[in-house]
């Protein structure tokens, strides 16, 4: 019974979100459960208020949900800036600070995060912490050939890096056609550094750390949508 209130918080969350998104917005429609709730709210405005605007998907998962709700998409290609990104997470901490890649899209993600003017992140209270890494696993994105050389280099600088497998027991591949390490640092002191440390291994296409690009998170409690803001007044 425990966990009824979380997808009601993570719909409200993404309401919320969505209220920030203007006509003619470029928008990067993020992937997983809680930014799904908000590519369907998209639909409903575009449906009943006629808002006008563009998607920009981050995966197969936010493509087929904005084909089903009625967000027409584009790409990087035609808009290489994005006004506005709503996405979720896996963990928040007080600065805003992210883990993503829980469903292994980190890398669009986080190029899409990166190409936007804001982020905003939607999430329900659980994912809140107070360090990143208490309790949850680092997805790494690697190219298949460089996995024995990553995995050296990772455990290294201190990381018991575990290889993402699918229900079959064989390597889950991520929509670039790499595999994903999902990597034990315990709690991440210094998260901008191990950040840098690990893009500097040959073969890391892309890490899980979302450091500095979060400007507004809406996190669904289970009465009501907390707002935390980098942004300053």
């Amino acid at each position: 019974m425990g966990h009824d209130w979380v997808e009601d918080a993570k719909r409200r969350a993404a309401v919320e979100a969505v209220k920030n998104i203007r006509d003619n917005f470029i928008i990067g429609l993020g992937s997983g459960s809680t930014a799904a709730y908000a590519i369907e709210e998209i639909g409903r405005r575009i449906r009943e208020e006629g808002l006008r605007v563009l998607g920009i998907p981050t995966s197969y998962q936010s493509l087929l949900l904005a084909a089903k709700f009625g967000v027409p998409t584009t790409t990087l290609y035609e808009h290489p800036i994005v006004d506005l990104t709503i996405d979720g997470a896996d963990q928040i901490d007080s600065n805003l600070n992210l883990i993503k890649g829980g469903g292994g899209a980190l890398t669009r993600e986080k190029i899409i995060a990166a190409a936007s003017k804001c982020l905003i992140i939607v999430a329900d209270e659980r994912k809140l912490t107070d360090r990143l890494g208490r309790g949850q696993l680092l997805p790494v994105e690697v190219l298949p050939f460089a996995k024995p050389f990553v995995e050296a280099k990772i455990r290294e600088i201190g990381g018991k890096p575990h290889l993402r497998e699918d229900r079959r027991s064989v390597p889950f591949i991520t929509e670039n056609g790499n595999f994903i390490l999902d990597v034990d640092f315990g709690v991440i002191d210094e998260p901008l550094d191990l950040e840098r440390r690990l893009k500097m291994i040959p073969g890391v296409v892309e890490t899980g750390l979302f450091i500095g690009m979060t400007h507004l998170a809406y996190i669904g409690t289970k009465t009501s949508v907390r707002v935390m803001s980098t942004l300053r007044e």
